[in-house]
């Protein structure tokens, strides 16, 4: 009967966790470059001493999909879309070097370039700064030009290059900030045959009906998995007041 009860328990446990999962990527349905995670249900040995006669319900999240968004057209100077399998490299909060797909830059007062959430974008030599200008161009390549300040219009002077990298995609993995990152640890090298087209943002990938109806079967799960935590009970309270009429 604790066989019973033990797998239940699991089973409804982690369909908590696969909500949680799905939940995010609900709340990420509009968000910038946004990559659905997905999620799975298997079942695992208990090992310890003796055989391995348990066996437990466990929810994982093996991978993120990178099926591409859509391309939204913005017209703004400073939104950036990346082709393909390519992404923008920025400074996560901690420090390290990670990936997006999230174009929606600004610059801060200090003239730092930032993406939407304010983390800084990575140039040839570490985080881009934007001198006061009276015009910026991004090219096809991430190459940031700029008009000075008093200067006559076709003055451009070439900036600064956005970092882009394309890595295979079996060797990113996301982190709890959202960010992208090489599994070994190591950073990308700048691939210069990556393309950003100006003035549009990819948008989540994440398929909002699909994701409530992922919500509604585990709901549904997680009541199955309590009803079944119920029979246990019922069936051990059963076998109880047998054991003593019969005894």
């Amino acid at each position: 009967m604790d066989r019973m009860l033990y797998i239940a328990m699991t089973g409804a446990s982690h369909a908590l966790h696969r909500q949680t999962a799905t939940s995010n990527n609900l709340a990420n349905a509009t968000t910038t470059g946004f990559r659905a995670d997905l999620t799975q249900f298997r079942s695992m040995p208990v090992f310890g001493p003796g055989y391995p006669s348990r066996a437990y319900a466990l929810a994982e999240r093996p991978a993120s999909d990178f099926t591409p968004g859509a391309l939204q057209s913005t017209g703004r100077e400073l939104d950036l879309a990346v082709e393909d399998e390519g992404w923008i490299a920025v400074q996560a909060r901690d420090g390290t070097e990670a990936y997006t797909k999230a174009g929606d830059l600004r610059t801060t007062v200090n003239g730092q370039l930032v993406t939407g959430t304010g983390l800084p974008v990575l140039g040839n030599n570490g985080p881009i700064a934007i001198p006061p200008a009276q015009k910026m161009d991004i090219g096809r390549d991430g190459t940031i030009s700029v008009v000075p300040l008093g200067a006559q219009p076709n003055e451009v002077a070439a900036l600064d290059r956005i970092k882009l990298v394309r890595p295979p995609l079996d060797q990113l993995e996301k982190g709890s900030d959202g960010l992208m990152r090489l599994k070994s640890g190591e950073t990308a090298e700048a691939d210069a045959n990556v393309k950003v087209i100006s003035g549009a943002l990819e948008s989540s990938n994440v398929n909002p009906a699909h994701e409530l109806v992922e919500l509604i079967n585990l709901a549904r799960t997680f009541q199955m998995q309590i009803k079944t935590m119920q029979t246990a009970d019922q069936n051990e309270e059963a076998i109880t007041r047998t054991m003593r009429l019969s005894g």
